[in-house]
C-alpha cells in the first residue's frame, strides 16, 4: 500500500457523533469489520489507540507497517496519516485522546510517534473498561490517564516492519511483502526495481536501520504471524515450508528472534 501525504483524507473515521461515549479528553468507538475491509489513508484530529479485541488487522503509516493481532495495539499521534486493513473479522476498539491532553501528560515525550504495544492483562482491562461503564465520566478520564502511562511502558516492536522511503528500495520492499516466501534473490529484486543489489543494501541499512537480510526475515515472520492468527492457522511445519525456511527448527529460531517466543507458544497465548 502506498502511504504518502499527497493522498490524505483529513475526515476523521469515527467522529465524536459516532463514538460509543465522549468524555471530554477521551472518546471511544467500538466497531466490527469483516475480513478484507479497509480504511483508506486518513488522519484524526485526536491521537488514537487502535486495539483488536478480536481478529488481526494491519496499520500502515509512512514509517512502516504494524501487524496488530490480539494482545497488541497501535498508538497513533494526532494528525498522523494511517490506513487500516482487516486481515480477519475484527472487533475494533478505538480510544481517541485530545491532543492537548496528550501534550499535558507526564509521558508526552514518549507519545509523539506511532508505536505498537503489547497489551498485557492490566492494559487490556483498562481499555475495555473505557467501554463498560458510562455512568461516571470521571472514571473514564482516570482510566484514560492510566492507559497513557501503561502505553509508554509496553512498547513492543515485534510486529513492526519499517518501510524505506527511497522509491527503489520501497519497490523492493513491496515485492518482498507480496512474496514473503523469499524465492527471488536480491539481485533479481533490485533489477525489477531498476537499481543494483548494492544500492538496495545501502538504502535498507540507511532508511530502516536493518540490513536487507534482517528486514526480509522480519517480513517472513510478519507473514507467519498473519497466518497463525487467522481463523484456520496452518500446522507450523507446513507454514515453515511455505515461507521458504529450510526446516521447522530454523523457522522456530527465526520466529523467536523477532517475537521472543516460538510459533506454537505465540498461538497458544493468542498472539503473544
Amino acid at each position: 500500500m502506498d502511504v504518502t501525504p499527497n493522498h490524505i483524507d483529513k475526515t476523521p473515521v469515527g467522529p465524536p457523533s459516532e463514538c460509543h461515549e465522549t468524555r471530554g479528553a477521551f472518546a471511544t468507538l467500538a466497531r466490527s469489520y469483516p475480513r478484507g475491509a479497509s480504511l483508506g489513508l486518513h488522519a484524526h484530529q485526536e491521537a488514537q489507540l487502535l486495539f483488536a479485541a478480536r481478529g488481526v488487522m494491519q496499520a500502515t503509516t509512512t514509517r512502516g507497517r504494524w501487524l496488530v493481532p490480539p494482545h497488541r495495539a497501535v498508538w497513533l499521534p494526532s494528525q498522523r496519516p494511517h490506513a487500516v486493513d482487516m486481515l480477519s473479522d475484527i472487533e475494533m476498539r478505538s480510544l481517541y485522546v485530545d491532543p492537548a491532553h496528550v501534550a499535558a501528560h507526564p509521558k508526552a515525550g514518549r507519545l509523539g510517534n506511532e508505536f505498537v504495544v503489547r497489551v498485557a492483562p492490566l492494559l487490556r482491562e483498562l481499555i475495555l473498561g473505557c467501554f463498560a461503564d458510562r455512568r461516571h465520566p470521571e472514571r473514564g478520564v482516570a482510566l484514560g490517564r492510566l492507559i497513557l502511562f501503561e502505553l509508554t511502558e509496553a512498547e513492543d516492536p515485534a510486529t513492526f516492519i519499517p518501510m524505506p522511503q527511497d522509491p527503489r528500495a520501497r519497490r523492493v520492499a513491496e515485492l518482498v511483502l507480496a512474496e514473503p516466501d523469499g524465492i527471488r534473490d536480491l539481485e533479481d529484486l533490485a533489477a525489477v526495481a531498476g537499481t543494483s543489489a548494492r544500492t538496495v543494501t545501502r538504502l535498507f541499512s540507511q532508511e530502516t536501520s536493518l540490513s536487507f537480510r534482517t528486514w526480509r526475515q522480519r517480513a517472513r515472520i510478519m507473514a507467519a504471524i498473519e497466518a497463525l492468527c487467522g481463523s484456520s492457522p496452518p500446522p507450523v511445519k507446513d507454514l515453515a515450508h511455505r515461507l521458504g525456511f529450510s526446516s521447522t527448527a530454523a523457522f522456530d529460531y527465526a520466529f523467536k528472534q523477532v517475537t521472543g517466543t516460538t510459533p506454537t507458544a505465540f498461538v497458544g497465548k493468542g498472539g503473544g
